[in-house]
């Protein structure tokens, strides 16, 4: 099952960086970091 989370997570990140549309390395940074911030709320979420 923590196989099929991390792999969904992994889904969610990729189609966040295809849907986004930052033309800089700069963008690019910011919205890594959002995604990775949503990913830990998530799990914090399920945690709980």
């Amino acid at each position: 099952m923590e196989h099929n989370m991390k792999n969904r997570y992994f889904i969610m990140l990729l189609v966040a960086l295809g849907l986004s549309s930052c033309a800089t390395i700069e963008g690019i940074g910011k919205d890594l970091e959002s995604a990775g911030e949503a990913i830990q709320e998530g799990t914090r979420d399920k945690g709980e």
